[in-house]
């Protein structure tokens, strides 16, 4: 039977940097992942170059039932820190729109550096091994696993297992179930950062139009976000759609604004006075793609040319583009939802070392904790924030 000093289980964001600062701590450490290899979700973000962190990372861009938990972590390893990491490896890196900061090349670049600091911090990783069962021990843990592996003993336990999104990768409820065996309270979970879906009605309207994106403004209560929006097959996708998808629940509106930085009724005014002889179509493709002007020019009705149109249609067409209502009957599922809304309930843990409170040396850390944040390279800085916490103490 082996022994170490810390288990931890997800070689994911969250575990590979756990286990290189446990590692340069002096303890010895073992990774276990199902997978047969590692860091799967950071190899397919962004797009393929891994968005891996947001130079404008604070508290309010992430959501949990307790709101204030994720700031000591995020003061304590900041997106400046990791910054100077990737910089350490010599990884070169852009910044895009709003922060969001992506790997010149490829998204392999991080998995290596990821890999390099544990080969430096001397630990071991261990894949395509999956742990089928776990026991509390007078002096720590004891895993089972697969087939044919011998069981190994540890102090400490660390759970990075992540959350049920993109199944097709290997993810599972595994987090969830170990935290209730250990009497670990779980929030609700829902898939977030994912595309809405629409009743058969609506997308009958929308699916014409699959292909187009647009710069909007998509609100869901008090919440709303100004990004691009991309029509689908299925309904709505883009970032501002994911964005708004972890606010969104079953039955609410979502309400978008298609031309956000213009007044839409004064700007139609202004055409009716100088161009009254074009249709309305005509002039709605200045500010939108032709095939989504003409659309809601049909959508609506409206017939005739720009003069012999009211004030009060006008208005109308205003009030269409800028608060269009629409009820998602539902999400794409975590099929293929980014990351998993809810997870262990951090009234359970300690939010600086992630420690849970009632099991000495369990640690839960990354997306399986009621942490998640917005796209945009929020989610895996929590991974290296919340990583690092817990392996400054495990």
């Amino acid at each position: 039977m082996e022994i170490w000093d810390v288990v931890i289980i997800g070689a994911g964001a969250a575990g590979m940097m756990c286990a290189a600062q446990a590692g340069a701590r002096g303890r010895s450490v073992l990774v276990l992942d199902h997978a047969a290899a590692p860091g799967e979700k950071i190899r397919i973000s962004g797009g393929g170059r891994c968005n891996f962190t947001n130079r404008l990372c604070a508290p309010q861009h992430f959501l949990s039932q307790n709101p204030h938990f994720c700031k000591s972590a995020l003061s304590r390893y900041t997106a400046a820190d990791f910054v100077a990491l990737v910089e350490r490896h010599s990884i070169a890196y852009h910044e895009k729109t709003l922060g969001q900061l992506f790997c010149d090349r490829a998204a392999q670049q991080i998995i290596d550096l990821l890999l390099a600091e544990m080969d430096q911090a001397r630990a071991t990783l261990r894949l395509a091994t999956a742990v089928t069962h776990v026991e509390k021990t007078e002096s720590g843990f004891l895993l089972t696993l697969s087939s044919g592996v011998e069981p190994v003993r540890c102090q400490s336990l660390v759970v990075a297992s992540g959350g049920k999104s993109i199944p097709k990768m290997g993810a599972s409820d595994f987090g969830y179930r170990l935290a209730a065996r250990f009497g670990v309270p779980v929030t609700e979970t829902r898939p977030a950062l994912v595309p809405l879906i629409f009743d058969t009605t609506t997308l009958a309207r929308l699916k014409p139009l699959a292909g187009i994106g647009v710069q909007a403004r998509v609100g869901c209560g008090a919440t709303a976000f100004d990004e691009a929006i991309l029509f689908t097959h299925r309904g709505l996708s883009g970032p501002a759609i994911l964005q708004i998808s972890s606010y969104w629940r079953e039955g609410q509106d979502i309400v978008i604004d298609i031309l956000p930085s213009v007044e839409v009724f004064e700007a139609l005014r202004d055409v009716r006075r100088t161009g009254g002889r074009q249709t309305p179509a005509t002039v709605l493709s200045e500010f939108l793609p032709k095939r989504l002007a003409r659309a809601i020019g049909e959508e609506m009705g409206i017939a005739g040319n720009m003069a012999d149109l009211s004030d009060a249609t006008l208005r109308a067409i205003g009030d269409r583009l800028k608060a269009w209502r629409l009820t998602p009957s539902g999400s794409e599922g975590y099929r293929t939802a980014e990351v998993t809304l809810g997870g262990i309930d951090t009234r359970a843990l300690d939010s600086k070392t992630m420690a849970v409170k009632v099991v000495p040396g369990l640690y839960f850390i990354g997306e399986v904790v009621d942490v998640t944040g917005w796209l945009g390279g929020y989610n895996f800085q929590w991974a290296w924030s919340s990583g690092w916490c817990a392996g400054q103490v495990a």
